[in-house]
């Protein structure tokens, strides 16, 4: 069975729309400045560790059709719930999700309609558009594909194409970082897209699903398609802004904020006018992914629950808690849930790899032993982060030396402990094959 390319298109561009969130947009510019001739070398380096990680995602829960359960169960069905749960919590309701809407509005509204907007009026109509483009569940690519990633594509295209044409300066030939890769690698991994991949995954794969492949083969075939043609969108927004902030490097340095940057770029370009595409570019980004993350929360309380818990009541419940908790701000959402979020994250990606060869691992036990390494390893490196252990000298010291590691540099502090995990638990007997 042939793939329409107007399917894996539609397709493809939803899930670019709900990769690409206001985090996206401010990273590329500011890895520009900061790298300036050398912004290709950064841009690189942020494609793989985002783009590429979060490819590897989808692609891994290919591997279980979607069921984002039956890949982390693997390492048992208490640690794989409570992690699932989490990872959907966190980058869903306790911080994703509100933060769309707080975002939005500091960037984007604020900015052009002055600081006399109500933000709880703003976050209550954000959230109603939300709810009435994601309560059925089978239209949330098609709306989000064939209708708002077009229109954030083509303001996107407005700025970058402008800048190119006409470039705000040339490119300094001069460093503020140690290593532009490095750099590249470590912002592209904290964008924790690879998350979200986890978690739209099976939005995507339903979609294709109600499109009539329904043939495993064919299925994997349209949902790679798909998961390129988004990478390849990510990647020329993502090399275009880092060349629009490599151009404004005379002028900036290191000092300056992601967001200023970005603001000051547009009007730059665009004139008066930059505010109000910013304003749109913002609004489109930061909506398509409640959209997908609203409605992968529903997905999944409703799978993991049997179908007790209705898709409808999720939505609604994501969206009135995600209206009251964006009105604490973008700073207060991120300080909230962070934690958590990089405390899962090592095993989440673990996850993913040992997800890309799920049918060629027959022993639980690889699975069991590296999430639990990842896991403690990622437990480990926040709690410096924390009140109770901000004053623990052996802690801080102990993070340090993980840091050091071999990957450390790159956020990939648990890799060697992992390995070595995996090669144990490969010679222990698993009492269940998968």
């Amino acid at each position: 069975m042939n793939i329409k390319l107007k399917d894996a298109l539609v397709i493809g561009f939803a899930l670019f729309a709900m990769f690409f969130g206001a985090g996206n947009l401010i990273f590329p510019p500011y890895l520009g400045v900061l790298s300036g001739t050398s912004w290709f070398t950064g841009f690189i380096a942020f494609l793989f560790a985002d783009g590429g990680l979060a490819l590897l995602g989808v692609i891994a829960l290919t591997r279980t059709d979607g069921d984002m359960e039956a890949l982390f169960t693997r390492a048992g069905k208490k640690i794989g719930i409570a992690i699932g749960t989490l990872m959907i919590l966190c980058i869903g309701p306790f911080l994703a999700i509100p933060r769309t809407a707080a975002t939005t509005f500091e960037i984007g509204i604020k900015p052009t309609l002055g600081a006399g907007v109500s933000p709880v009026l703003f976050s209550i109509i954000f959230f109603i558009v939300v709810f009435v483009l994601t309560i059925k569940p089978s239209k949330v690519v098609d709306i989000v594909g064939a209708f708002l990633t077009p229109a954030l594509l083509v303001c996107l295209a407005v700025l970058i194409v402008k800048g190119i044409v006409s470039p705000l300066g040339q490119p300094l030939d001069r460093l503020l970082v140690d290593n532009v890769f490095v750099s590249g690698i470590k912002d592209g991994y904290n964008t924790m897209d690879a998350l979200a991949a986890c978690i739209f995954a099976g939005i995507v794969i339903n979609s294709i699903k109600q499109k009539g492949y329904t043939e495993k083969a064919v299925m994997i075939k349209a949902t790679i398609l798909s998961g390129v043609i988004a990478v390849v969108g990510l990647a020329l927004v993502y090399g275009g802004l880092a060349y629009l902030g490599a151009t404004v490097s005379p002028l900036y340095d290191n000092t300056v904020e992601r967001t200023a940057l970005v603001v000051s770029i547009t009007e730059g370009i665009l004139g008066g006018a930059g505010k109000v595409i910013l304003a749109v570019i913002v609004a489109l980004a930061c909506l398509t992914t409640a959209i997908g993350l609203t409605s992968s929360c529903g997905n999944y309380f409703r799978d993991l629950s049997k179908g007790k818990i209705k898709y409808e009541w999720t939505v609604v419940i994501v969206c009135v808690f995600s209206a009251f908790i964006s009105n604490f701000g973008v700073d207060t959402i991120i300080s909230m849930a962070l934690p958590v979020l990089l405390t899962i994250y090592p095993a989440v990606v673990v996850y993913i790899f040992l997800g890309m060869f799920n049918d060629k691992i027959k022993n639980d036990n690889i699975f069991k032993v590296t999430i639990w390494v990842a896991l403690i390893l990622g437990f480990i490196s926040v709690l410096p982060s924390l009140k109770p252990f901000a004053n623990n000298e052996g802690l801080k010291a102990f993070v340090d030396t993980m840091n050091n590691w071999p990957g450390g540099q790159f956020g990939f502090f648990w890799l060697i402990p992992v390995v070595i995990a995996g090669i144990v638990g490969k010679f222990i007997p698993s009492k269940k094959n998968a």
